[in-house]
């Protein structure tokens, strides 16, 4: 008797599906990994605040955020190396050292966020010690990375993107007013005082996020070691064309995915919770408890189970990008594939201090709302230099030979790290 999976596999070989399937790694689960805990957190806010009002940005910054992520990947699979390395070759050590700094203190904060709502979802369908969940959570995730193949470790999480689609059920559980939807998205009704602007700046931090960057190139590198034969493309450019039509359509797919998720989680809090005039949500779990008894046990299962799988597919991500970032840059082996710990000692270090740290700090009298703000806020601030350096990278004949960015694409990379730019001067002013 055929599987489910079986099942699946048929479907898409039977169906023009297939081919797209085949062509979605990397792009389908970094766009997945944005939408961690965290970012659930700040989507719920968003629609309990400000109702449908904020739908337009997840629309806004979606070309935006393909365009930077292709920017990445294409580092990636043409100069054989992972983003800090093309930042080793490009900029002063100085610089990426203060950057890769920053960058795994805000991931392990981030780690620290993701992990306690996931214990605070388990929590709730289950009670229970949180602080247990805590450690079951960081050390499930931790052994994933460090004890699976590469190939079977990412098949995991390419079922876990599938975690997302319970938000996407839940606004159907719920009566929608799609005309209001659709006019809101298009012509916001908005009071542009200093709670909307950062919340505008939360979201567009939340969704063009620097752990992505590192992320996606790294694993672009991780599929060419996997694959036998393959080489970068500055080494083997035959094939230049389909490889990176399969990056584009693979993160355009993953980032659609990414920003349709976040904006049906804007949808359901705004239709549920804003209607009722619940506005004061913190965390995720908040959210999830609070559409219970408004949308029904349901919508409560989905939203809670969305929170777990979303971070078991974020957290691994979170503390991958950390370790790539560190490992290149101080010249280490890299790969989820290294045996531990004859090979991937430092490398896999660095998942275990991240993973394991961003665990223990949920022990700490450490308010996890102001944690995950400060980490907004590093990752925004560093977001823009890293945006601004992985343009430059790519423009330069140097570093991609004949695959330097075309005329368009550089355009649409440069209005996205002059979005964020302006996203960052607008939430430095208003704390002055």
């Amino acid at each position: 008797m055929p599987t489910p999976i079986d099942l699946i596999r048929r479907f898409t070989r039977a169906s023009s599906l297939g081919p797209v399937l085949k062509q979605l790694g990397p792009g389908l689960i970094t766009g997945a990994a944005d939408d961690d805990p965290s970012g659930i957190a700040t989507y719920s806010q968003a629609g309990a605040q400000f109702g449908f009002n904020m739908l337009w940005t997840v629309i806004l910054t979606y070309p935006l955020m393909a365009a930077i992520q292709m920017v990445s990947a294409r580092l990636g699979v043409v100069t054989g190396r992972g983003l800090a390395a093309n930042i080793r070759r490009g900029f002063a050590p100085a610089l990426l050292y203060g950057i890769v700094l920053l960058f795994v203190v805000a991931n392990t904060i981030n780690i620290a966020a993701d992990i306690a709502a996931m214990a605070d979802a388990l929590h709730l369908f289950l009670g229970g010690p949180r602080h247990v969940y805590s450690l079951f959570f960081g050390l499930l995730c931790l052994v994933l990375q460090v004890f699976l193949s590469y190939q079977r470790y990412v098949r995991y999480l390419k079922w876990l993107t599938l975690a997302l689609l319970s938000y996407v059920a839940v606004a159907f559980t719920v009566h929608v007013p799609w005309g209001e939807v659709v006019r809101a998205s298009l012509w916001p009704s908005l009071a542009w005082n200093n709670n909307t602007l950062m919340m505008v700046v939360a979201i567009f931090g939340t969704t063009i996020s620097p752990y992505l960057f590192f992320w996606q190139a790294a694993q672009e590198v991780e599929d060419l070691r996997a694959t036998p034969g393959a080489a970068s493309l500055r080494r083997e450019p035959a094939g230049a064309l389909a490889r990176l039509r399969r990056i584009k359509v693979d993160t355009w797919v993953g980032m659609g995915f990414s920003n349709l998720v976040a904006f049906f989680i804007i949808l359901s809090t705004a239709v549920t919770l804003h209607a009722a005039g619940l506005v004061n949500i913190q965390t995720s779990a908040d959210a999830a408890q609070a559409l219970r008894p408004l949308a029904g046990e349901f919508a409560f299962l989905l939203f809670g189970l969305g929170i777990i799988g979303t971070g078991l597919l974020a957290v691994p991500v979170l503390a991958g990008s950390a370790a790539y970032a560190v490992a290149e840059t101080f010249h280490w082996k890299t790969g989820l594939d290294l045996k531990w710990p004859a090979q991937g000692r430092g490398f896999y270090g660095i998942i275990a201090i991240a993973t394991m740290g961003g665990a223990l700090i949920d022990f700490l009298p450490v308010d996890p709302i102001k944690a995950l703000f400060w980490s907004a806020v590093i990752n925004g601030v560093i977001a823009v230099p890293i945006m601004a350096m992985m343009m430059v990278l790519a423009s330069s004949r140097r570093i991609m030979g004949d695959f330097t960015l075309s005329l368009r694409h550089s355009v649409l990379g440069w209005v996205a790290t002059g979005v964020m730019l302006a996203a960052v001067l607008a939430m430095l002013g208003t704390w002055l």
